[in-house]
């Protein structure tokens, strides 16, 4: 696998991760946008030794970015002045179901890759299987 793989990757995640959060802050300016998305993709690129870590990352920046929809929501939902309609109250109710359970997927997902590609230390030996199993029943 090539540098040039990684850095695709990660300019992918990085606008991946941009468009979510643009979905969460809708008034974002441009400019703003346009620093995450390179600052993002440097971060990936430079942090990150594979593939399967590059898009670890990324779903763990979409599963924060979700919750923090869920969050945005409510905090917004609570400061106004007045009494929010049904349909405000119903779009509320859905923003913040939508952002709990995406937020559950995409951290479960980025766990689960984390775990099965991502390794802390590549050059440590598995662990032994008879040890496992001997812990399990012991």
């Amino acid at each position: 696998m090539g540098t040039g793989m990684l850095q695709l990757n990660a300019a992918i995640g990085s606008l991946v991760v941009t468009f979510g959060l643009w979905l969460v802050w809708g008034a974002a300016p441009v400019i703003a946008l346009v620093v995450v998305a390179l600052v993002l993709g440097a971060l990936l690129s430079w942090g990150s030794s594979s593939l399967a870590a590059v898009w670890a990352w990324t779903t763990a920046l979409l599963g924060v970015e979700s919750f923090a929809l869920a969050v945005v929501t409510m905090i917004q939902g609570k400061l106004g002045d007045r009494e929010p309609t049904e349909e405000e109250m119903i779009s509320m109710v859905t923003a913040m179901l939508f952002g709990l359970f995406s937020s559950i997927f995409w951290l479960t997902f980025s766990y689960g890759i984390f775990k099965k590609f991502v390794r802390a230390d590549p050059n440590s030996p598995p662990e032994d299987r008879t040890m496992r199993r001997g812990r399990k029943s012991g």
